[in-house]
């Protein structure tokens, strides 16, 4: 894996990627497989591999991600640790003597994912092995892992993280949760053992913030969750904050909640709703819960598949198709190398595959765009490694101009995207990056492990070089980003994005000390489809006006998700630099910001984390909003107050789940109860603050 690529003095870097593929077989290693950065581990979708640690295993673990130099110095900066993959394994442990050994050393970041695969571990009662070590990082996603044995099936540890379908058999403990600032599970299966989950670090040590189980079942282990949650010892006052909605534990043995000492705090059976943490239930005041004694969330039908979970769907890999059913663009003429013009030749290349009933195939390259490129409906899209739409030219920030449109406006059908990104080519302050228009039923279309990088990264011109933190109020246009990364139009439905990062870069990628930048990017995520729509493990991170922003929408999951304040925030304060409001996308005004900060000096006009407005059966599992900087300096993050605001919810029906928020003064500020907000100060967790359940009612 490693010849050539960017390994120990390295950080990152976007110009050494590899694809390395393992056919059919039973590998044998004695020492860990080290993953330069940027590399996708594939094994045959239909005949698994197997990578088997021999009897004489010495090291971390079979696959490593970020590896220990001397020291302990990692090769990698853990929370820059992104684009990874790893999918389509078997890693086999239980030849090792002894006890110990890990399958994978997962300390990743964005971009990342873990998908099919079985961890075989031993049953020893003694065994220390664990199927994933991971120590750090700010993730993530990962989904359809099976563990078999182990002291535990998964060892975790990260900022943020979304896990779904994960099955546990007879591991001694299904999951180890370490710490996090938050993380939602859906999908759980537990099998045998002592513990399905246990996140019982002392209540007054907490170490983990939050945690989401939903639509599980766990089945013949002694106990389900071993929490150290405390109504009155918590240290922090909101540590160990715990949400458990649709979770059968009928099948376990002794109880379904335990405290540290196992005592039963409920008992086996079907939990349809348990909430421990501050609760703000129809109410702008607090209340503090363990039980289920809160109104249990509006879910809308239409996010549910038929047994009432809710609805989810894996990346598709095409594991049952040919190569003849793939169409190749470079093989149809497309050329993807990042300077010649391919508008007209990635729309013909789609347009054929979709006439011919293919799969349309992007080799790996930077494919440059300099106009509109329609997707057709009824078409399945699939790139190698990230294959790139590079956009140049969409420079007119007053009359904004898609550069990839999933179908035309009211048009019904089905696209399916994964293993895709898309960059700007210098300022393109004018760029729709992606606009969803299809209307699709439920299951038929999704995008996924597709992002969207504003500079930062080889070939964008918007680099360290250009684009250095030292410009003050009055930045260079040199330096814009993109109009907008993600809209869902008001006519599209069923849009399902699962594991997606919308970036705009605030370090040089290329920089051997992963420098810090400054690019300005108007917005990032804005959702105004009515609905259906599903956001599984999706960040969002440095736009100028918001983040995310949910306008008129009337069916909406979210997941885990996550986003950063432009750290250049407040100077200048948003909007500025950009020309101004755009009525036609409800841009925020900053009204209630008299001015540019509080009386306290704290910042008011900065970047919103999430804005709803308009909007009914908003249902979110987790959310990360972090607001880490002031002008590049940090003072304000120990002190709690770098933003005045971060979620503002506007004439809506929200139900959330597990809110943690970061340095933002109000966590919350909600029309419904005159803006009177929800502090932080009265919510703090071992990072930023955190809301266990925030419902508006009906």
């Amino acid at each position: 894996m490693d010849g050539g690529r960017c390994t120990t003095d390295c950080n990152s870097s976007t110009t050494s990627q590899a694809i390395v593929y393992f056919p059919y077989g039973t590998y044998l290693v004695h020492a860990p497989l080290t993953m330069p950065y940027y590399t996708q581990v594939i094994g045959d979708v239909n005949n698994l591999p197997t990578i088997q640690a021999t009897s004489n295993f010495s090291g971390m673990a079979v696959l490593d991600a970020d590896p220990y130099g001397p020291g302990g110095v990692n090769w990698y900066i853990n929370q820059n640790n992104f684009f990874r993959q790893v999918r389509n394994l078997i890693i086999d442990l239980t030849q090792i003597e002894g006890t110990t050994g890990s399958g994978i050393h997962w300390q990743v970041a964005q971009a990342t994912s873990l998908q099919n695969i079985l961890f075989k571990m031993s049953q020893d009662s003694d065994t220390e092995q664990q199927g994933i070590f991971m120590d750090n990082g700010s993730g993530g996603y990962m989904e359809d892992l099976t563990f078999e044995g182990g002291k535990y099936g998964a060892f975790l540890g990260s900022q943020q993280f979304t896990s779904r379908n994960m099955t546990f058999n007879n591991c001694q403990t299904g999951i180890y949760m370490n710490w996090n600032w938050g993380w939602t599970l859906e999908g759980i299966t537990v099998n045998g053992g002592v513990v399905g989950i246990d996140m019982s670090n002392s209540p007054d040590n907490q170490t983990v913030g939050s945690m989401v189980v939903s639509d599980s079942t766990f089945t013949g282990s002694q106990y389900g969750i071993r929490t150290a949650f405390s109504m009155d010892n918590d240290v922090p006052a909101t540590g160990g904050t715990l949400v458990v909605d649709n979770v059968d534990m009928s099948g376990v043995t002794t109880g379904a909640i335990v405290s540290t000492d196992n005592s039963v705090i409920v008992a086996p059976g079907m939990i349809s709703n348990y909430v421990a943490g501050n609760v703000y239930d129809q109410s702008s005041t607090q209340s503090r819960v363990e039980g289920s004694s809160t109104t249990a969330p509006t879910k809308s039908s239409n996010l549910l598949a038929s047994n009432g979970d809710l609805y989810s769907r894996s990346k598709p890999q095409y594991g049952n198709y040919s190569a003849d059913d793939f169409l190749s663009s470079m093989g149809f003429g497309c050329v993807g190398n990042a300077t010649f013009d391919d508008t007209e030749n990635v729309q013909n290349f789609l347009n054929a595959a979709a006439s011919a009933g293919k799969i349309a195939y992007f080799n790996h390259g930077t494919y440059l765009v300099t106009d509109t490129i329609v997707v057709p409906a009824n078409l399945k899209i699939v790139g190698e490694c990230w294959s790139t739409i590079l956009a140049s030219g969409f420079n007119d920030a007053s009359n904004p101009k898609v550069v990839w449109q999933v179908g035309n406006e009211g048009e019904s059908g089905a696209v399916e995207m994964s293993d895709m990104l898309f960059e700007i080519q210098g300022p393109n302050p004018g760029a729709i990056m992606i606009q969803w228009n299809l209307q699709s039923e439920q299951g038929a279309s999704g995008m996924w492990d597709t992002h969207v990088r504003i500079g930062g990264s080889y070939g964008t011109d918007l680099l360290l070089a250009n684009c250095p933190t030292s410009q003050g109020a009055n930045p260079s246009t040199d330096c814009f980003g993109a109009f907008m990364m993600f809209h869902a139009s008001a006519n599209s439905s069923g849009v399902y994005l699962a594991n997606t990062w919308f970036w705009t870069a605030d370090h040089d990628m290329e920089n051997a000390l992963n420098t810090q930048i400054s690019i300005y990017n108007g917005r990032g995520m804005l959702i105004q489809s009515t609905g259906p729509v599903w956001l599984w493990g999706t960040s969002s991170e440095h736009s100028i006006m918001y983040n995310y922003q949910f306008d008129g929408v009337q069916s909406l999951f979210s997941g885990l998700m996550q986003s950063e304040t432009p750290y250049f925030q407040p100077v200048p304060d948003a909007p500025s630099p950009l020309i101004g409001f755009n009525s036609a996308y409800d841009d925020p005004t900053f009204s209630m910001c008299s001015n540019s900060s509080d009386s306290s000096s704290v910042p008011c006009k900065d970047s919103w984390g999430l804005r709803v407005l308009n909007s009914k059966d908003v249902l979110i599992y987790s959310t990360g909003f972090y607001s880490f900087f002031n002008d590049y300096t940090q003072a304000c993050v120990s002190s709690e107050d770098c933003q005045q605001n971060i979620i503002h919810i506007d004439n809506s029906q929200v139900s959330m789940y597990a809110v943690t928020t970061k340095a933002s003064v109000n966590m919350i500020v909600d029309s419904a109860y005159s803006q009177t907000p929800v502090l932080a100060s009265d919510n703090m967790d071992v990072y930023g603050s955190t809301v266990a359940y925030y419902n508006t009612g009906s």
